[in-house]
């Protein structure tokens, strides 16, 4: 904790913020609360001044080389999976894709866009490393109906994704605002990756014209198209994390998730 005495003084009470790499606090002086984190990404700087995470209060580089950052905290809670369907998830992720800024600051990164066939080409690697196409005849499958819809994924439009819109990484405040926090998974690349997931798994089927009315697009063919080849590719992706990790019931839940799109991509898109 001797960064956070450097970068706060010691008229700070500081406590951890939980969170898997442990190097995220909240430190409080009298009335003021401030949310530290340890060498966060520069992007938060341009995230920040777009108003998509809690206010950048200041930046401290440490002797170690270390980077400390310091946001304003803001009183609220995580969203609720149902609250997902509230245009204001749809209008705030439409702002984040539409946003010229964030996409300069990930190139200015050295960030490149992946295009969809290095995807496909990564996922069929790693199907075949965990020995996964032989065992499963629904992964043999997918990997079929990806090469198949690979052409309409070509040539699209490139944008700052989050890829990780999970309901617990957006924020409410008291006032009504919404953030989304934890840019780690960032990446340049189709936003149908990004509302595709949102769609899935937290907007009734029904919904989803109105849905992404509100983001700001109309649904056609293609574009669910392109909506199942990206979620085939996650549902493969996950498949392979857990069976490396041994989470067996995990990879099973995945399986049986990668079996209803194959289906869907079967009897609705292909045929």
């Amino acid at each position: 904790m001797n960064w956070l005495e450097q970068a706060l003084g010691k008229e700070w009470n500081v406590t951890s913020a939980g969170g898997l790499t442990g190097d995220a606090y909240i430190a409080e002086n009298n009335n003021r609360r401030l949310f530290l984190k340890r060498n966060s990404s520069p992007f938060l700087a341009v995230l920040s001044a777009e108003g998509i995470v809690p206010k950048l209060v200041w930046t401290k580089r440490m002797k170690n080389g270390d980077v400390v950052t310091a946001q304003e905290w803001l009183d609220g809670r995580e969203l609720k999976p149902l609250e997902m369907q509230h245009h204001q998830v749809a209008s705030l992720i439409r702002k984040i894709h539409n946003s010229s800024e964030l996409l300069h600051m990930l190139m200015r990164m050295g960030k490149k866009a992946v295009t969809p066939d290095e995807r496909f080409a990564e996922i069929k690697e790693q199907v075949k490393a965990n020995g996964l196409m032989q065992q499963h005849n629904e992964i043999r499958n997918a990997i079929d109906y990806l090469g198949q819809l690979l052409p309409v994924t070509r040539g699209q439009q490139q944008v700052v994704c989050h890829c990780d819109l999970n309901h617990n990484n957006i924020l409410l405040t008291n006032k009504g605002q919404l953030y989304l926090v934890d840019w780690d998974n960032a990446m340049i690349a189709d936003p149908a990756m990004d509302f595709g997931f949102v769609l899935k798994w937290y907007i009734p089927q029904e919904d989803w014209n109105e849905w992404l009315h509100h983001y700001g697009i109309t649904k056609n063919e293609q574009l669910i198209e392109r909506i199942y080849w990206y979620l085939m590719i996650d549902a493969l992706s996950y498949l392979c994390w857990h069976n490396e990790r041994n989470e067996m019931n995990k990879a099973y839940s995945r399986l049986k998730d990668l079996s209803n799109l194959n289906y869907h991509v079967k009897s609705v898109i292909l045929n």
